[in-house]
């Protein structure tokens, strides 16, 4: 949605570049300092972004990152699963690539395909979808007794919006690389999609590895939100508490009663 087209609408303007170039800027910075603490400290990082075709992640990745020591920070988008992968337990192909000691990682959507795009669209059988919503806490529960911080992010988009960035993705010979033949069904098949979101919410939020949600209409307020929640989250020196507070109606945790109340895309 364009900056007129949400002035007209009533929904606020997009935030002027140059304030969201500083403000970028300013919690990198804050990135920085939580990278040198917590290789000082062994700890081990692990972020799972979710969400709809083009609801933003990875243009959030990529602000995290982008001046993080590429050493220590590793991005994992894996693609479809090999025939070696659908013959083995389900979250092996994503146990090799956990952080270690000193490590960031971040996954660009992660098992919880199983949950989102597989359920929606038939490529796993509805034995093995029960299967994983059974067994995904307990597996995310023994992470975090590892040592693994885990963060969980679901970025949210409303239908007009994900319509708008699939057409400009086709448009852009850049971002030719993003295109998939999956874009004009996720539209077709949107209430499935919510669905599968809501069932995945609902069944795999817990206190030890909890959903965070994230409004990502807006990309900029999305980023900057994503990321000051983060850092809200995690221990390191010298933090600026007044920079990390995010904005609660951009950025808050998951609960069942936002599945009827409207604080989600239908």
């Amino acid at each position: 949605m364009r900056k007129n087209e949400k002035e007209s609408s009533g929904t606020a303007p997009e935030m002027p570049k140059q304030a969201y170039k500083d403000g970028l800027h300013k919690l990198q910075v804050e990135l920085v300092k939580l990278q040198r603490h917590f290789i000082q400290c062994d700890d081990k990082i692990l972020i799972i972004f979710e969400g709809r075709d083009a609801a933003g992640k990875d243009g959030a990745i990529k602000r995290i990152v982008q001046h993080l020591s590429p050493r220590e920070t590793r991005v994992v988008a894996l693609g479809k699963p090999s025939d070696r992968d659908r013959a083995s337990w389900y979250f092996q192909r994503y146990v090799p690539y956990l952080p270690a000691a000193q490590e960031l990682v971040l996954f660009n959507r992660s098992w919880y395909n199983r949950a989102g795009v597989e359920r929606v669209m038939g490529f796993c059988t509805d034995t093995e979808y029960e299967e994983f919503m059974g067994s995904v806490s307990d597996f995310e529960h023994m992470l975090v007794r590892s040592g693994i911080k885990l963060l969980k992010y679901y970025l949210d988009i409303s239908k007009p919006e994900q319509k708008q960035r699939l057409n400009e993705r086709k448009r852009d010979p850049l971002t030719q690389w993003k295109v998939s033949t999956l874009d004009n069904i996720a539209l077709k098949k949107w209430k499935q999609y919510s669905l599968a979101r809501d069932e995945m919410l609902a069944h795999t939020h817990n206190s030890i590895a909890p959903w965070t949600i994230v409004r990502a209409d807006d990309k900029q307020l999305a980023r900057l939100n994503i990321i000051k929640d983060l850092l809200s989250r995690l221990h390191y020196a010298d933090k600026d508490e007044r920079l990390i507070l995010p904005d609660p109606k951009i950025v808050f945790g998951f609960d069942t009663a936002y599945l009827e109340g409207g604080l989600l895309a239908k």
